[in-house]
């Protein structure tokens, strides 16, 4: 069922203060609150749920609300709602009319409303926030013209992936899945494959890597065996076979790659990690998926971020994302592009009105392209802070749906951030002018009122001032 509206009642409670009248409407979160289009949110999200069946949802300003701390603050889905209880800032944000003392919901119910949306309503809330950035002044209109692309690689929440834990992880899946099922098997090898895992991490790391190797190819010789009995025990039952078929389908994969295999398994429930080098001497391979960045030019703004599995070439990329650029910003397609050399080769031809402008490039740049093109760099820091205060040095969401997600909240959270700076730099400068222009108007008012005053008889030469 649809969810309810908000309830609101237009009287007072004698027992209760509405939270309009306990917050500082000064705070850089209330002025947030009135920024942000709660109701094309609400009209947007309201169409996926039902009429008339199933319990009434969960109020989608609640929910948005709620994704939009979380990513902005860098918190998990259980922390934002435990600290939602405890900051009346954040309950009105999030639509509340009185102080809550309960949990608003389940945390997990922020994983079924993800899923719900997808990474269409994922996209709609970063264009919310690019709205919001224009309503503040944040981000100009103008600013949309020129904007600036990068990738980066967002992490998968995997252990490092090895040989030898992949073996014995995945031996230990389908020891456990066959005594679920009450499948005998020959042999588990399951304290022997701690065994020989313990050993080849130690050898390992004494630099023994012929000891080493040994025990791998122990581990793999094992993992064969038992997907193999399991294969033949399960073939004549189809129940059994449609259970054991994720597994045995990863236990093949994993037994037929070779060291110059291309599209390994690198993570047993997340098998579409992919292996990406981004040429750091600190950190030479990230398992993760790429991502793909667009700011502004001027104000550094994130106008499109959006995940690409596949780990395919930068280039190849460019035009999907400026394409994702006119989806977020309303149909305002950017007329000038800057990207560093890692897109030569892009194929943004069927893009009119476009120019593309590469990091080191001498032909068609004049003087004023040039000092553009020194601050293409400035994507970098902002790539950095949606890793360091946001949430993108790490995707916990399950599956490549959850990469593209995340990637869409991620720069959601930092537009937000950006904006939430601005109205935080920005008010005392307005509260100052308008305490001065105050102060000002009462001052000529008791000068008026004065000055109407009937004056006594020797106070006619000079009118008499009322001072505050």
């Amino acid at each position: 069922m649809k969810p309810k509206d908000p309830e609101s009642t237009p009287q007072n409670d004698l027992f209760r203060m509405e939270l309009v009248n306990l917050v500082d409407r000064r705070h850089e979160l209330v002025r947030l609150t009135e920024v942000i289009d709660w109701d094309a949110i609400a009209k947007r999200f309201g169409e996926l749920y039902m009429d008339r069946k199933g319990r009434p949802g969960i109020p989608t300003r609640l929910m948005a609300g709620l994704l939009y701390l979380k990513h902005t603050l860098k918190l998990s889905d259980e922390d934002v709602v435990r600290r939602w209880v405890e900051n009346p800032y954040w309950q009105y944000f999030c639509g509340e009319q009185f102080f809550r003392h309960e949990f608003p919901i389940h945390p997990t119910s922020l994983t079924r409303f993800r899923k719900r949306i997808g990474e269409a309503g994922s996209q709609f809330l970063l264009s919310v926030t690019v709205d919001a950035g224009i309503d503040t002044g944040t981000v100009e209109k103008r600013d949309l013209d020129e904007v600036v692309v990068d990738t980066t690689v967002m992490e998968k929440s995997i252990a490092h992936p090895t040989d030898s834990r992949l073996y014995h992880r995945c031996r230990e899946r389908l020891v456990k899945q066959a005594r679920r099922h009450g499948v005998t098997l020959r042999q588990s090898y399951q304290r022997k494959s701690g065994h020989a895992l313990r050993k080849a991490g130690r050898y390992g790391h004494a630099k023994q890597y012929k000891r080493m190797r040994r025990e791998v190819r122990r581990l793999r010789t094992w993992l064969g065996r038992v997907h193999r009995d399991v294969e033949r025990k399960t073939s004549h039952d189809p129940r059994l076979k449609a259970l054991f078929s994720n597994d045995l389908a990863l236990a093949a994969r994993l037994l037929e790659q070779r060291k110059d295999s291309t599209g390994k398994l690198y993570s047993l429930h997340a098998p579409e990690v992919d292996c990406i080098s981004k040429g750091k001497a600190r950190k030479r391979y990230e398992f993760g998926v790429k991502v793909g960045v667009a700011t502004t030019l001027r104000s550094n703004f994130v106008v499109a971020s959006h995940a690409m599995p596949g780990n395919p070439y930068d280039g190849h990329t460019l035009a999907r994302t400026l394409w994702r650029c006119a989806v977020v910003c309303g149909g305002v397609v950017a007329k000038r592009v800057f990207v560093d050399r890692g897109y030569r080769g892009h194929n943004v031809g069927e893009i009119s009105n476009t120019q593309v402008y590469i990091a080191g490039q001498r032909r068609g740049v004049g003087r004023v392209i040039r000092r553009k093109l020194k601050r293409r760099s400035a994507i970098e820091p902002i790539i950095g802070h949606m890793k360091s205060e946001g949430l993108m040095d790490r995707n916990w969401l399950k599956g490549s749906d959850g990469d593209r997600i995340h990637a869409q909240l991620c720069g959601a959270g930092q537009n937000l951030r950006m904006i939430l700076k601005k109205l935080r730099l920005l008010w005392p400068w307005i509260s100052g002018r308008c305490e001065a222009e105050i102060r000002a108007l009462f001052g000529q008012i008791r000068l008026v009122l004065a000055s109407s005053c009937v004056p006594s008889a020797g106070e006619f030469a000079t009118p008499r001032l009322v001072t505050a």
